[in-house]
């Protein structure tokens, strides 16, 4: 790879696809181009957007790219990579769908393409993503560097090996949706003090982002825990009703359940 601009076309602009971009559209590193599956609707809405180029088919551009980003579901991949493998020549392959890892993408493709497996979380809208990544054995230094220099814009990323991104995704990609739904009880429980969902809301949201900043601090969760619930207390009641209802076990389950479907 040289010192000019890297051209990276994103094949698929949902939303993944343009938190990405987002972190990239004011980086004069890289000329992004996206296409979608012949939605013109949505391509012309992220040109305007992020002011990239965009095209109706990946064959237009795929030759001169140096970056092919699949922002596609799982189900997408295997017929696309099929296609795509007679037109890959040395170009940096990354995947940011569950359960497309290195291996499987190396399978498909030509020997010796330097492929990535990207687990990012939907806080990358907001450049606050725990990114998971594993590369392909092909994948060099200048690969890894320039990867990372795209991850940057959605937030914070660990180097795993591809076993540890299958069996992590579920904490990093899925749970969030887990607080989500905590959030979302908690929420309804607050309406009935007589306040309003926005404040509701307001509440809840504030109280999940300070205690992420006290995890942030490298004081264990049961330290915290414990800091807040003095015995016989209030805060002890309730997590007497967690453990009384086995919350450690519904959320092992929830993470096995996750990995299952991944797997199927």
């Amino acid at each position: 790879m040289t010192s000019k601009k890297k051209q990276i076309l994103f094949i698929g602009a949902g939303r993944m696809a343009q938190a990405i971009i987002s972190g990239l559209a004011d980086n004069d590193q890289f000329v992004i181009t996206a296409t979608n599956n012949g939605n013109k609707q949505r391509l012309r809405e992220v040109e305007h957007t992020y002011g990239i180029s965009t095209v109706d088919t990946w064959k237009d551009i795929i030759e001169r790219v140096d970056v092919v980003v699949l922002a596609l579901p799982p189900e997408g991949h295997e017929s696309l990579l099929t296609e795509l493998s007679s037109h890959i020549n040395e170009q940096f392959i990354i995947t940011v769908a569950a359960g497309i890892d290195p291996e499987y993408l190396e399978a498909k493709l030509p020997l010796h393409t330097p492929v990535a497996w990207v687990m990012p979380n939907t806080a990358a809208e907001l450049g606050k993503s725990m990114t998971l990544y594993t590369c392909g054995q092909y994948v060099h230094d200048d690969h890894k560097k320039l990867l990372e220099t795209i991850l940057h814009g959605i937030g914070p990323f660990e180097q795993l090996t591809q076993q540890q991104v299958h069996q992590l995704t579920p904490i990093t990609g899925s749970a969030p949706a887990f607080v989500y739904y905590l959030a979302e009880s908690l929420v309804q429980q607050a309406l009935g003090a007589g306040i309003t969902e926005e404040q509701a809301r307001k509440l809840v949201a504030q109280m999940i982002d300070g205690s992420a900043a006290l995890l942030k601090t490298g004081e264990s969760p049961k330290q915290l825990a414990d800091q807040v619930a003095t015995p016989g207390g209030v805060t002890a009641a309730g997590l007497q009703v967690f453990e009384a209802n086995g919350f450690d076990k519904i959320a092992e389950d929830a993470i096995c359940a996750c990995h299952d479907r991944a797997k199927s």
